[in-house]
């Protein structure tokens, strides 16, 4: 799952950056619309946060691009612009949310939670695979109904992995969902990654296996399918 920072103020755009890797998400920032505008050619993303008041411009011009490139994402204002009429004008442009600065970064991630909901406010049931079940909201891992800690990077390669159980996911796609656009990825870096989630999973006895499809990609399965009957 990928998200779309663009923010122009160095040290709010790391620590927000910071934080939403820590939860475990893929996120490229920018702080430009220009750059931002370049980035929507070549990836999709979950959600866009997007400041106003930008270098060249008002960021809310890249909501309508946003929706013309990727329908599907949601889009939540980070901004200074705190009148009723700038939040309105946000909100009227087709931005889902409206967060103003100064704010609380652990506001900001709850708000990045909401946006991530299914529509309507359904909560999707968890994906149990063996001896795994994953929360897709909190996306929170559990064996046996107790919690297990994963690195970031692990967490979101399992995230990737589960969302389609016994299917192949390329690695193209794993890339986009584990690492930033600004990060060095290390050649075979996801193959080691998949290997420390693999020996992590067989050590809790969670009861599934992760499956190297050579060029391909990789798959999650139960270690124990059950027969047709």
């Amino acid at each position: 799952m990928r998200i779309l920072l663009v923010e122009d103020q160095p040290e709010l755009a790391t620590s927000v950056a910071r934080r939403i890797r820590q939860a475990g998400y893929a996120i490229d920032t920018f702080g430009t619309i220009r750059d931002a505008d370049a980035a929507l050619d070549e990836q999709s993303y979950a959600i866009a946060v997007l400041d106003r008041r930008l270098p060249d411009g008002d960021g809310l011009s890249l909501v309508a691009r946003i929706r013309g490139k990727h329908p599907g994402s949601r889009i939540l204002m980070l901004t200074a612009l705190d009148a009723i009429d700038s939040r309105i004008e946000g909100l009227d442009a087709g931005a889902d949310d409206y967060l103003v600065k100064p704010f609380a970064i652990e506001e900001l991630m709850a708000r990045i939670r909401a946006s991530l909901r299914r529509p309507g406010g359904e909560r999707a049931p968890p994906v149990e695979v063996g001896a795994l079940s994953f929360d897709l909201e909190t996306r929170t891992a559990f064996v046996g109904g107790e919690p297990v800690v994963l690195l970031r990077r692990e967490l979101a390669l399992l995230d990737a992995l589960i969302r389609r159980v016994d299917c192949i996911v390329s690695r193209e796609a794993l890339v986009s969902a584990i690492y930033g656009l600004d990060e060095d990825i290390e050649e075979h870096a996801l193959t080691k990654l998949a290997s420390r989630l693999r020996a992590r999973l067989a050590e809790l006895n969670a009861g599934v296996l992760i499956h190297a499809a050579r060029g391909l990609g990789y798959m999650i399965t139960d270690a124990a399918p059950k027969r047709p009957k």
